[in-house]
C-alpha cells in the first residue's frame, strides 16, 4: 500500500489536483483555529494533545476500515492521507516565481521569494551566485521535510506516522513565525527528525558526487547533537554535480543542480519501496 500510495501522492501532486483547501497545511490551520488558540498552547500538556489528537483520529479511522472490502477502503484512506501531505502547492508557486523571476532578470524579486520559500532562515547572501546556492539548500532542505522525511514515516509506520510527523512539522513552524515559544515542540521536531535526516541524506550521497558526499555525510551525519538542516543541507551540497556554465543566470544554476539532485534522491527512494515491497518488507 505504501508504494501505490506515494506514487499516486505524487501524480496529484504534480498535477495541481487536489484543491488548496484540502491541502495539510490548510486542515491543520483550521484545525487550530477550531480547537486551539495561543494561549492554550502555553502548556505542555495542550501541544500533547494538539499534536497527537490528528495522528489518533488517523489510527481510529484505520483500525476501523482494517480488513473491510479486501482492505479496499484501507487502501483508499492510505491514499487519501498521502496525497493530503503531500500536496505542497504553494511553495511550488514560490519556487515557480522565483525561477521565472530570475529568468527575466529580476533580481530584487528573486531575493524576495528567496526569502518566501524558508521563512525560518534569515536570507544572507552577498552576489546572484550566492542566492542561488542558498535557494538550492533550501530546495533540498524543503524536498527532505515536505516529502523525503513523509514519504519514510509513511513507508514505516502508514498514515498515523505520515500524520504525526507533518503535524510535529506543522507546529513547529506555527511556534516559529509566531514567536510563541510553545513547549515540547522543538524537541519533538528535532527527535522526529534525526533518523529520517540521516537517511535521505544519505541518498544525497547515493545519488551525486559519491566521495564528496559521504565526506559530508560522515562528518555531519555520525554526530549525534548536529540539526537535521545541516546535514541536508550540507550533505546535498557536498554531493552536488556543479552546473556546467550555460543560459540559466547565475541565480539558478546552482539552484536548478540541486533540484534535480533531490529529484534524482527521491527516485531512489522510490526504486528502494518498490524492491522492498517486492520482497515482502514493505506492504
Amino acid at each position: 500500500m505504501a508504494l501505490f500510495s506515494l506514487l499516486v501522492a505524487i501524480l496529484v501532486e504534480r498535477l495541481k489536483l487536489l484543491p488548496s483547501g484540502w491541502q495539510f497545511d490548510s486542515v491543520m490551520t483550521r484545525y487550530q483555529k477550531q480547537f486551539w488558540d495561543s494561549q492554550s498552547l502555553k502548556s505542555a500538556f495542550s501541544v500533547a494533545m494538539a499534536i497527537v489528537l490528528p495522528a489518533l483520529l488517523v489510527f481510529v479511522i484505520s483500525f476501523l476500515l482494517d480488513g473491510i472490502f479486501f482492505d479496499l477502503l484501507s487502501l483508499l484512506f492510505w491514499v487519501l492521507i498521502s496525497i493530503i501531505c503531500f500536496s505542497h502547492q504553494s511553495l511550488r508557486g514560490v519556487f515557480k516565481q522565483y525561477i521565472q523571476a530570475a529568468c527575466r532578470g529580476d533580481v530584487q524579486a528573486c531575493y524576495r521569494y528567496a526569502g518566501e520559500l524558508d521563512c525560518s532562515d534569515c536570507l544572507d547572501v552577498v552576489d546572484e551566485q550566492d542566492l542561488g546556492c542558498k535557494v538550492g539548500q533550501t530546495v533540498a532542505w524543503l524536498n527532505y521535510r515536505y516529502y523525503g522525511a513523509v514519504a519514510l514515516y509513511l513507508i514505516f509506520l502508514g498514515p498515523v506516522g505520515a500524520i504525526l510527523y507533518c503535524t510535529v512539522r506543522f507546529y513547529s513552524e506555527y511556534n516559529s513565525k509566531n514567536k510563541l515559544e510553545m513547549p515540547l515542540v522543538d524537541h519533538l521536531q528535532m527527535l522526529f527528525d534525526w533518523l529520517p535526516s540521516r537517511v535521505f541524506s544519505f541518498g544525497y550521497v547515493l545519488s551525486g558526487q559519491f566521495s564528496e558526499g559521504l565526506s559530508a555525510w560522515r562528518q555531519y551525519g555520525l554526530s549525534v547533537n548536529i540539526d537535521a538542516k545541516t546535514i541536508v543541507t550540507n550533505t546535498a551540497v557536498a554531493a552536488e554535480s556543479l552546473p556546467e556554465a550555460g543560459d540559466a543566470p547565475l541565480s539558478v544554476q546552482s539552484t536548478l543542480a540541486l533540484l534535480a539532485l533531490s529529484k534524482r534522491n527521491f527516485v531512489l527512494l522510490l526504486t528502494l519501496v518498490s524492491v522492498l515491497t517486492i520482497f515482502g518488507v514493505v506492504s
